[in-house]
């Protein structure tokens, strides 16, 4: 199913948006660099001053506490922007080891815009950070001085939905590792060769073993425009036979002019004919717009 017509940012090229969802903290210290690089997946030490990727963090046994975007501001000053919901349990894990290294963890009160008219972008770059993302629609993050909102926060949880960026919410902490959530596919959010980290293990297995038999895919029906939003952690129903069985784990679903937009996590091998349903609501699946194919 292609959904290339619906994409929220061809629809709306001038959005502004308060991501109220999502909180930032900075994170400095002469031992940032090392720190972060034995507790996140991605490779920190190859990120340059200015650049930012997906990544996530793991517990021992490789299941993710945390899904946060990673941002160099300086050789020694990090910023990550996590969803709100994963605190403060997302915090209290990557600050576990912290005491054993000269690195400090600041929460900010600091708004964060989600942006798809670069005329304003341009505007922010003289006076704010903007990070440009790199995968999917053109948008940015912009936080640094006050902006106009003109939608609502679930626009931009749509666009991530659209563009195959996993949410990652309370509902689902310490229960995903992070290829089930296809961070492989995803910027540049693990590094298979930077060594050991916290459930690289896990990790590294579900790669070079096949450990991995599931995938994050979109699914999209048209709904009614009162009914409910699916709960994260909860499944969908897929046809077998004529018969539907229970099957799946939501992520997070967003309702937009009567279709509902579902992230879930299935069986990676599922065939993309596949009939769903969720509440009596037919679902199907939409192209993701990258390859989940390991070679």
């Amino acid at each position: 199913m292609k959904c290339e017509c619906s994409q929220i940012s061809k629809q709306y090229p001038n959005l502004c948006i308060l991501l109220s969802q999502y909180r930032l903290i900075e994170i400095a210290g002469v031992d940032a660099e090392k720190y972060l690089q034995g507790q996140l997946t991605c490779d920190v030490a190859k990120l340059a001053v200015g650049e930012h990727t997906l990544t996530s963090h793991c517990d021992p046994k490789g299941k993710m506490s945390a899904l946060l975007r990673l941002y160099r501001a300086e050789a020694e000053r990090f910023f990550v922007i996590i969803h709100q919901d994963l605190l403060p349990e997302a915090l209290v894990q990557l600050k576990k080891y912290a005491v054993f290294s000269k690195v400090t963890f600041t929460e900010k009160e600091t708004a964060l815009y989600g942006i798809t008219d670069f005329e304003l972008l341009a505007k922010c770059q003289e006076n704010s950070t903007a990070l440009s993302l790199t995968q999917g629609q053109k948008r940015a993050i912009v936080w640094g001085e006050e902006l106009a909102p003109n939608a609502e926060a679930a626009l931009w949880d749509l666009m991530d939905i659209q563009d195959g960026l996993p949410i990652l919410l309370k509902a689902n902490q310490f229960e995903l590792i992070p290829q089930a959530a296809n961070l492989q596919a995803v910027e540049n959010a693990i590094s298979f060769t930077k060594g050991c980290y916290i459930g690289q293990e896990t990790v590294a297995r579900a790669k070079y073993r096949g450990a991995n038999k599931r995938a994050m895919f979109t699914l999209v029906g048209e709904v009614a425009e009162k009914a409910d939003l699916p709960q994260p952690a909860t499944s969908i129903e897929m046809q077998l036979g004529e018969n539907w069985r229970s099957t799946g784990t939501i992520m997070t679903a967003v309702k937009h002019q009567n279709q509902l937009w579902v992230q879930v996590i299935l069986n990676k091998d599922v065939e993309p004919n596949s009939r769903f349903r969720l509440n009596d609501v037919e679902l199907a699946i939409c192209d993701l717009p990258y390859s989940l194919s390991e070679e």
